[in-house]
């Protein structure tokens, strides 16, 4: 598997860091309503990385636990991966650095995973949750064709979030980091995202996700995948209505949603990177004042501004005070 050729701009590393600056950002305004970040922070929200080093959630450390599995795997293929992310999901299920108000899905999941029994059967088939694509940033920055992408998204998902709207919320969350790191336009990117819930709307990538469709009760796999990418697109033509107005500066929740869902997530999400396509900090800042998933919404909108625009978006001293840097440092660096 090739590395991106990118050294200039190093958008592999300006996603991954920027995920972990949002979501370090979001944690401790999560629980808040917005008046009281407006209180505690000012009209702006946070901007200000606080600490040393500087605390993430379990969005960040998921996302870790994906990427070091991609790091490992031979070959990426379901087969090679598939152990890897199991292993890797399980090791951090009974870390005690697993203190970050984990997801319930998750940590459901991974009970089951730790049994031994297939990741299908595992899986929280009901659950949509963002947990399912909070931590799929680091597919988006491989180089592998598209079907692969959209393999290993689906996949990494599926092992805790069963759920159809799961699947295709991370196929398209790594789907637009893929676009942005390859330097598409962030204007252009929801009219893309909506092309691709068209295209795959009855994919089923069976070679990836075996049986899963019969959790659901479904009469085909190409139904069951319908519902997913059919709940998606309209969170997206929301988004597309919400940017074609004038910004009052309010909650971003409001128009998309309060992302603990996983299509809300990333429509919300979008709504904060393409806002402030050109003040990065200023993205993070608009995810952590909602009163929705904030460091979830914060740390995707920081993945998908630092895949358009590099590390040179961050604040320089940010990179060294930023829990699990060196991490960070080790996976995106060979991707850059």
């Amino acid at each position: 598997m090739a590395a991106v050729i990118d050294s200039p701009l190093r958008r592999a590393s300006g996603s991954l860091f920027g995920l972990a600056y949002g979501d370090a950002l979001g944690r401790p305004t999560e629980f808040l309503t917005v008046a009281e970040i407006h209180r505690r922070y000012g009209p702006t929200g946070p901007r200000e990385l606080v600490g040393d080093p500087v605390l993430v959630t379990d969005d960040t450390q998921m996302a870790l636990a994906v990427a070091w599995a991609l790091r490992e795997a031979p070959t990426l293929t379901p087969e090679a991966v598939e152990p890897l992310l199991r292993r890797r999901f399980l090791d951090w299920a009974v870390s005690p650095e697993n203190n970050r108000a984990p997801g319930m899905t998750c940590l459901r999941a991974c009970a089951e995973l730790s049994r031994g029994v297939r990741w299908q059967e595992a899986t929280q088939a009901d659950s949509k949750g963002c947990g399912a694509n909070m931590r799929v940033t680091p597919v988006g920055l491989l180089d592998v064709d598209v079907d692969t992408l959209a393999g290993l998204a689906q996949l990494q998902a599926g092992l805790t979030h069963g759920h159809p709207t799961g699947l295709a919320a991370s196929d398209l969350t790594a789907y637009a980091v893929r676009l942005l790191r390859d330097g598409v336009a962030p204007a252009d990117l929801p009219a893309l995202l909506i092309d691709r819930t068209h295209e795959q709307e009855r994919t089923y990538h069976g070679d990836w996700l075996g049986d899963l469709w019969r959790r659901s009760g479904a009469d085909s796999p190409q139904k069951f995948v319908a519902r997913g990418w059919d709940e998606c697109r309209r969170v997206l033509h929301r988004l597309v209505t919400a940017l074609s107005q004038p910004d009052d500066g309010g909650d971003p929740c409001r128009h998309t949603g309060e992302g603990w869902v996983a299509e809300e997530a990333l429509a919300t999400s979008l709504y904060c990177a393409l806002r402030h396509a050109d003040d990065p900090v200023a993205a993070l800042a608009r995810g952590a004042t909602t009163a929705g998933d904030s460091d979830s919404i914060a740390a995707l909108a920081g993945a998908f501004v630092g895949a358009a625009t590099g590390m040179a978006a961050w604040p320089a001293a940010w990179a060294t005070r930023i829990e699990y840097a060196d991490q960070l440092t080790a996976l995106a660096t060979p991707w850059d």
